[in-house]
């Protein structure tokens, strides 16, 4: 019986499989850890994962990236549209009033819903574990955010059915987070719990989760959640930032382009993983558009000042979660910072000014809601002793 945990996320997803030693990350085609969450329709065949991610600068218009975002969200969603306007592929309104993406697929122009989509992908997801298992994966647990809707949550098991996948439970991302801090912790009391407050920044959403730990016992008091508040949207304000400054210096406007964007986008990223440790960075991109090769430079501090609409959002979630928890600042043991987002320095900054102490990054910010969504399905399953 397969004991399995699925972290699919808005960007990259995390495949975790029990065994008898303990929880193991498993290693993708190319022997890395985490796989791109996308789909990538080409003439002959489809391309997922990282296969996908290697085509989708040549084919950007037929490359379904952000599956989650959409899966199980109306169409006339405000901040879905908002979104939409930065996604490459093409989507229409279908008669369900859900999104129906558009793409050129095996020579003619196919339509596909978002839960098919995500289905492909977490086929390509199970295949992984199946080819490290040596055996069939049928069981698992998928973790999902906290602020997902019940028709999201059933579009998520539908998808999971595509893809001959039978979830156990749908966990939490921030409880299958707390999860995986609690296993090992020897040193909890009987009596007194340990109040201990998980940020999750992620790729596109913040969740703040605050469990209290006994010896034995693990419980969830408060969550609370921005799900428009990520990692995406530092790239996002880069990315606005180097677009302004390319128009008025070369005169090309990246808008005008599905290629270009793509590209400055994808520099954006790299350019905001080099802040994370530098103080300044630069951005050169060859042949950006019009035969144009561009660049640019940013100082970490001038980063921070146009980030700042963001930086103050992070506060409302906090402050939302403590009062649902009924504690104060002080009664806050300890503070785990995971998530993509999480290397950005200036979030590190808000959290430290907010609980007066410094948030500590002893879990693997990418890995831990699939080590804990794993752990999860071990409990449920009865072929392991937890």
């Amino acid at each position: 019986m397969s004991v399995v945990g699925f972290d699919f996320g808005n960007e990259s997803c995390v495949v975790a499989i029990a065994r008898q030693r303990g929880i193991d990350v498993v290693l993708n085609d190319e022997s890395k850890r985490e796989t791109p969450a996308l789909v990538c329709f080409g003439d002959k065949q489809r391309f997922l994962g990282t296969a996908g991610a290697s085509s989708s600068m040549m084919n950007p218009k037929n490359t379904v990236s952000q599956i989650k975002w959409l899966i199980g969200r109306q169409f006339s969603d405000p901040e879905l549209q908002q979104d939409l306007k930065s996604l490459p592929f093409s989507e229409t309104e279908g008669l369900d009033g859900y999104p129906l993406i558009h793409a050129q697929y095996l020579g003619e122009m196919k339509t596909f819903t978002p839960t098919q989509v995500f289905g492909m992908a977490l086929s390509n997801l199970k295949s992984i574990a199946e080819k490290n298992l040596n055996a069939a994966v049928g069981d698992c647990c998928i973790g999902i955010p906290v602020y997902f809707t019940d028709l999201q949550r059933r579009a998520i098991i539908d998808a999971a059915k595509i893809a001959g996948l039978h979830p156990l439970r749908l966990i939490h991302e921030t409880t299958a987070t707390a999860l995986a801090y609690g296993i090992y912790k020897i040193d909890l009391s009987e009596n007194d719990p340990l109040n201990v407050a998980f940020i999750d920044v992620g790729h596109a959403s913040m969740q703040v989760c605050i469990a209290a730990f006994k010896k034995g016992r693990l419980k969830i008091l408060a969550h609370s959640f921005d799900r428009s508040l990520g990692g995406r949207d530092f790239d996002e304000v880069l990315f606005h930032h180097f677009a302004a400054k390319f128009k008025d210096e070369y005169k090309i406007d990246v808008f005008q382009n599905a290629r270009a964007c793509l590209r400055l986008r994808a520099g954006c990223e790299k350019l905001k993983k080099v802040l994370s440790a530098n103080p300044e960075a630069p951005l050169n991109i060859e042949c950006l558009m019009d035969e144009k090769d561009v660049r640019g430079f940013i100082k970490r501090d001038e980063f921070e000042q146009i980030s700042v609409p963001i930086l103050v959002r992070m506060k409302k979630p906090l402050e939302k979660a403590l009062a649902e928890a009924g504690l104060t600042v002080e009664n806050i043991h300890a503070v785990e910072f995971v998530g993509s987002g999480s290397r950005v320095p200036a979030t590190i900054k808000i959290l430290t000014e907010f609980f007066g102490k410094e948030p500590r990054r002893t879990m693997n910010a990418s890995e831990c809601v699939a080590k804990g969504s794993a752990l999860e399905c071990a409990i449920l399953s009865p072929t392991f002793k937890v």
